[in-house]
């Protein structure tokens, strides 16, 4: 059987190109397996017959990019330009037999949507598969050169004589134009504040009715359970600690949804890399790396794969103060802490105050970079910046739906684990050895909470804050359940304020994500730099909770 790698294709489900060429081999009982790989380094190791480098045709000159790096893997390859048919929509043509020729790697066209050419990418790739490797094309010398600006260069010489553009802008489609206003550089940064505002907008509005449906299903299930149970600590454990702590997390699964269905659409749109393209132009005026921004936007999503997508980055000093920002971002495990908090005491300003948090960890992030580019460890010249998009499309519903339950099995998967065990720990703390939750003055909980409070004290929070922040470090998920069971699930009434509440928000945002994070900063970057940042982040989460409230007291 021959096994033929695929490569370049969208991570979202199995591709339709993939499903197209794998049902043409099986209809004509060719003994043909298409695998999908999402990097070159998956290449390595494995006895691929061939690879199909699959081409964006709107994206030329960065698809064309990853080239050397698959050879660099497996010799044997075949280029498939796709989606052809948008090109030709716009009055662009590419010369394909030029283009086979200058680059020398067997090159077809391939539409799915037209069923176009996919018998023909079949036959090259068998073709290619039964013959010897031909090294005597330029790409592969090209290869071995670690000036990656050389190859650049040289597609972009290939491009020039083999690209041919539309003459005028009225062979624009409608989504080519509208592209053109969101990346307008006067536009693209008030067009992307309005978007954001009204993702949070919605993701409040609209997850309030079934997070208020919840609330109350959670109520009635606790009202019930204390009718049925004899009281004890085996009833207490279960309805003040884990359905307590449980159902606070759950409760914020609507919001949770919401939030991840429009950023479904703006990643799948392409809308997510028009936001570091309009970011990325006065972030690189200040020094940093255009390249960062992708990490940096998935870590509103995760820290840890974030940090993990760093690697790209060729610059080993970029590379690590890369995987340094990205726990400025605000990561969708600090959302529901947020939720709490502002549902809680800025109800008429929810949006704004959201997209402040996100504001003020971004902001962060530039002041923290360019700090250390001053430094001896990152000091260098500014590099090229991100000067290409991928197409802006329709989104679709079903990689909108893949995304959601992707995340929504992340989440679900916490509350299952984590939130769950730190229920029950929080709830033991709280319970011995008095065995009784109205004296928590003489708990372990209250001893431990204790112990930290004198030095989170000057920031207004109280030994109950303290512990949460503690609670926290698993996951910050675990910071709402412990707030349900030392709160009884009313912050309100609970020594909180308005200033004090944004001033734990502002903590959350900047101290270290949580234990994963680390684990994975130590193992990207090593542990010096782990240790840096879960120092540095105590540090500016302490100094800046503490100006913030001192001087919210003062005013």
């Amino acid at each position: 059987m021959q096994k033929i790698a695929v490569i370049g294709l969208p991570r979202s489900g199995k591709s339709s190109l993939t499903k197209a060429l794998q049902g043409l081999a099986n209809q004509s009982k060719q003994d043909i397996q298409f695998v999908e790989v999402h990097h070159s380094d998956e290449l390595h190791g494995h006895a691929f017959d061939v690879v199909l480098q699959v081409v964006d045709s709107t994206r030329l000159e960065e698809s064309l990019m990853l080239t050397p790096h698959i050879i660099d893997e497996q010799e044997k390859i075949v280029l498939a330009i796709g989606r052809y048919d948008l090109l030709e929509k716009t009055d662009h043509s590419l010369d394909i037999p030029k283009l086979e020729q200058l680059i020398g790697v067997p090159t077809c066209r391939v539409s799915v949507r037209l069923n176009y050419g996919l018998p023909e990418c079949v036959a090259i790739l068998q073709e290619v598969a039964s013959r010897p490797v031909s090294k005597a094309h330029p790409i592969y010398h090209l290869r071995d050169q670690e000036d990656e600006d050389t190859y650049r260069a040289y597609v972009h010489g290939i491009l020039t004589e083999t690209l041919t553009h539309a003459k005028d802008d009225k062979y624009q489609t409608r989504l080519e134009q509208i592209d053109k206003v969101l990346t307008n550089p006067w536009l693209g940064f008030p067009i992307m504040m309005a978007v954001l505002y009204f993702v949070f907008w919605c993701t409040f509005t609209l997850g309030a009715y079934p997070q208020e449906w919840i609330e109350k299903g959670i109520e009635l299930l606790s009202e019930r359970m204390s009718e049925l149970l004899t009281p004890s600590w085996w009833s207490s454990l279960l309805i003040d600690g884990v359905l307590a702590g449980v159902g606070a997390v759950l409760a914020f699964l609507p919001n949770i949804i919401i939030l991840f269905f429009f950023i479904s659409l703006m990643e799948d749109s392409g809308y997510m890399a028009r936001e570091a393209y309009i970011m990325d132009t006065t972030m690189h005026r200040i020094g940093l790396h255009g390249r960062s921004f992708i990490p940096m936007l998935m870590g509103f999503g995760c820290n840890v794969p974030a940090i993990m997508a760093a690697r790209d980055i060729q610059n080993p000093k970029d590379r690590v103060l890369t995987m340094l920002m990205v726990p400025f971002m605000s990561c969708s495990a600090r959302l529901p802490v947020y939720m709490l908090f502002v549902d809680t005491f800025f109800a008429r300003h929810k949006a704004l105050v959201m997209i402040s948090l996100y504001a003020i960890g971004i902001c962060l992030s530039v002041v923290f970079a360019l700090v250390m580019k001053r430094t001896k460890w990152f000091r260098q010249e500014a590099d090229d910046t991100v000067n290409e998009l991928p197409v802006f499309k329709l989104p679709k519903l079903r990689i909108a739906i893949a995304h959601i339950w992707e995340k929504v099995a992340d989440y679900l998967q916490k509350i299952c684990t984590v939130i769950i065990w730190a229920s029950i720990i929080i709830w033991a703390l709280e319970y011995f050895p008095t065995q009784d939750l109205n004296d928590l003055e003489h708990s372990y909980l209250a001893s431990i909470g204790q112990f930290v409070s004198p030095a989170l004290a000057p920031l207004g929070f109280d030994w109950k804050m303290s512990v949460c922040l503690i609670t926290g470090l698993p996951a910050k998920e675990a910071i709402v359940s412990t707030l349900a069971i030392l709160y009884g699930g009313d912050i309100s009434a609970a020594g909180f304020t308005p200033l004090t509440a944004f001033t734990f928000m502002l903590f959350v945002l900047l101290y270290f994500p949580c234990v994963a994070t680390i684990m994975t900063l130590r193992r990207e970057a090593g542990r010096r730099w782990a240790w840096f940042m879960v120092f540095h982040s105590l540090l500016l989460a302490w100094l800046i909770s503490f100006l913030v409230y001192q001087i919210g007291c003062l005013l």
